[in-house]
């Protein structure tokens, strides 16, 4: 395939929420002659030389529009092996696909949440294909999906072995500050342990829903007297997500059904032992990894097998997981994933 025009949010390294799009794009260009990014905005430095960007950045919602549906019209005149992959927003199938369709040129929507919307619909519809990685992780039944994998980009997160014992379980939370993180069971678990287990959240708080449920877990926090044993901190930066990975002894994960969060598979590449409550991880981790969401004793139960385990083997658990992700899970199987789903082998 010659071409791939990739449409997302922003192209941005160091973005809190959107950094990994980054090596899916280097992964895609690996694999084809150009990519052309289609984006609100675009760290060019960030991008693999054969690939140009087009920002379709404006004032106005109109603006936005317009000045997307030229982007990509100039970018499809003449196109004869190529394809158009909208990245998560489904805004981007609906307005592509009246360009795409008459060209007959495969329009690909890569989209994971656990959110069903009207708009997501309509994209489902005007998509060639769907790609998620999982069935489940697309909220939608539907005969165009293909499960790809989540695209983990495996030298950011190298395999490292447990962090010498000190005495105390370190558990970490990672994510934006959202009811659906369940992190309030996550702190309810913790307030049956000892003072053995402590735990470090940090995420952003991106919106005012967000900015309130964060007021909310420092309450509880105060209220279950974990001030001593719980940090709630604030975002990091990307690049300093590998190495606080590595300060802890487990990930812990309580995201609603559905949107199989990108940080699980992170923490698996890097061999850190996690414990989640979506189903959707059931062909990643573990049996006595996974918990039931609304259950803080359940998760406190899961704390105490984890602690149990010896250096060992807890080493050996975190082998089987980064084999795991790197079989299934890698930036690069995802890439192929993509192209697949476009019709090109």
């Amino acid at each position: 395939m010659r071409k791939i025009v990739f449409i997302t949010q922003h192209v941005d390294p160091k973005h809190p929420a959107l950094a990994a799009t980054v090596p899916k794009i280097s992964a895609l260009a690996a694999l084809v002659d150009e990519v052309v990014v289609l984006a609100d905005g675009v760290v060019e430095e960030a991008l693999p030389s054969n690939c140009r960007w087009r920002t379709f950045r404006s004032s106005t919602k109109a603006g936005r529009g317009l000045r997307f549906e030229v982007a990509l019209a100039r970018e499809l005149r003449g196109l004869r092996s190529g394809a158009v992959v909208a990245h998560m927003c489904p805004i981007y199938a609906v307005l592509a696909a009246p360009l795409t369709r008459p060209l007959r040129v495969p329009l690909i929507l890569w989209f994971t949440h656990w959110r069903a919307s009207r708009l997501l619909r309509l994209a489902e519809r005007a998509s060639t294909a769907v790609t998620s990685v999982d069935e489940r992780s697309f909220p939608l039944g539907s005969p165009k999906v293909s499960a790809i994998g989540h695209g983990i980009d495996l030298s950011q997160f190298p395999c490292t072995p447990p962090r010498e014992g000190d005495g105390i379980l370190r558990l970490l939370a990672l994510g934006r500050y959202s009811p659906a993180k369940g992190l309030d069971v996550v702190l309810q678990a913790v307030a049956t342990l000892g003072d053995d287990v402590h735990l470090d959240i940090h995420g952003p708080a991106l919106s005012a829903e967000e900015r309130e449920h964060r007021a909310e877990l420092e309450r509880l926090a105060s209220e279950l007297s974990l001030d001593r044993r719980v940090r709630i901190g604030d975002a990091v930066h990307r690049e300093e997500v590998p190495a606080l990975l590595v300060s802890h002894d487990a990930l812990v994960n309580n995201m609603r059904a559905g949107a199989p969060d990108k940080v699980v598979y992170e923490a698996a590449a890097g061999c850190l032992p996690v414990l989640a409550s979506n189903p959707v991880f059931d062909s990643l981790l573990e049996p006595a990894q996974l918990f039931a969401r609304e259950d803080p004793g359940a998760l406190a139960d899961r704390i105490r097998a984890l602690a149990a385990l010896d250096s060992d083997d807890r080493a050996e658990l975190g082998r089987r997981l980064r084999a795991r992700v790197e079989t299934s899970h890698s930036v690069h199987s995802w890439a192929r994933g993509i192209l697949a789903a476009a019709g090109a082998r």
